[in-house]
C-alpha cells in the first residue's frame, strides 16, 4: 500500500539518536552511525520524531510500505520493556529470567523413579519476578504461601505441575502483593490462578491480595483457594 512514512537524509543526520527515543513506536535505530527506519510496519506516520531532529534530516514521503502493525509494535514494546529491566536487575543470578523445560528430563528420569522438581519459571518470589517475563503469557497462575511447599509433601506435583509459580510470605515481607499481583494479570493472558495458603491468619494477606488483584485486574478467569494445615493436609 502506499502510505506516509518518514525518509531519513543522511547527509544531514548525525547520529545523535535523539529521533530514536522519540519514537514511541521503536521504529527507528542507529545502524553505522546514522539514524535509520527499521522497520515500515512499526512507523504510524505521525511523525513524533520530525520536530525532535537538531539537524532537519527527517521528512516525510509517500510511497509502498507496509501497513502500520499497532500488534507488532505493542509485542516489540513489551520486550524491550523486560529487556531494559532486566539491566537494571545487574548481575545477581538470584534475579535472572529463567524458563525451565522438565518435559524431556521427567521422561528420562522417572524411568528411574526419580522424583524430579516441577518448577519451570525463575525469579518465584513475588516481589522479584518482572511483570513483563514471557512466561506469564497463558500461564496457570499458581500464587503460594512459602510454607505451603514445606508442610504438603507432594507440592511439585500436585501444585506446581503445569504452572507458573509465584510465592511469597506477607508477614515476613510486609508489604501488599496486590499492586505487582494486577499488574502481572492485568498485563498478560492469565488462564486460571490457584491460591495456596497455610491455615494460619498471616496467609489470610496473600489470600486477600490475590483476590484483590483479580477483581482490579477487571478480567473474568477462574480460580480457586487451597489451604494447608500445620500437619500437611490439605483442609476443605
Amino acid at each position: 500500500m502506499v502510505r506516509q512514512v518518514i525518509q531519513i537524509d543522511e547527509d544531514k543526520c548525525n547520529g545523535c539518536g535523539i529521533c530514536v527515543n522519540a519514537c514511541h513506536e521503536s521504529a527507528l535505530g542507529i545502524v553505522d552511525g546514522k539514524a535509520k527506519l527499521l522497520r515500515d510496519d512499526y512507523c504510524d506516520g505521525m511523525g513524533d520524531c520530525l520536530p525532535e531532529c537538531p539537524t532537519g534530516a527527517i521528512s516525510f514521503i509517500e510511497r509502498e510500505a507496509a501497513a502500520y502493525d499497532e500488534a507488532a509494535v505493542k509485542e516489540n514494546q513489551k520486550k524491550k520493556a523486560m529487556q531494559e529491566q532486566m539491566k537494571h536487575m545487574g548481575g545477581c543470578p538470584g534475579s535472572r529470567i529463567m524458563t525451565m523445560n522438565r518435559d524431556n528430563e521427567e521422561e528420562v528420569l522417572n524411568k528411574e523413579q526419580i522424583i524430579t522438581s516441577k518448577l519451570t519459571n525463575w525469579p518465584v518470589q513475588i516481589k522479584l519476578a518482572p511483570p513483563q517475563a514471557p512466561y506469564f503469557e497463558g500461564a496457570k497462575l499458581l500464587i503460594a504461601a512459602d510454607c505451603t511447599a514445606y508442610a504438603y509433601a507432594n507440592f511439585h506435583q500436585d501444585f506446581i505441575k503445569g504452572k507458573i509459580a509465584l510465592i511469597g510470605c506477607p508477614k515476613l515481607d510486609s508489604v501488599d502483593y496486590s499492586e505487582k499481583l494486577t499488574t502481572i494479570i492485568k498485563n498478560n493472558h492469565i488462564e486460571s490462578v490457584t491460591i495456596v495458603r497455610m491455615e494460619v491468619p498471616c496467609c489470610g494477606g496473600l489470600e486477600m491480595a490475590a483476590k484483590k488483584a483479580l477483581q482490579e485486574s477487571g478480567k473474568f478467569i477462574p480460580w480457586q483457594v487451597v489451604t494447608i494445615s500445620i500437619d500437611g493436609k490439605i483442609l476443605e
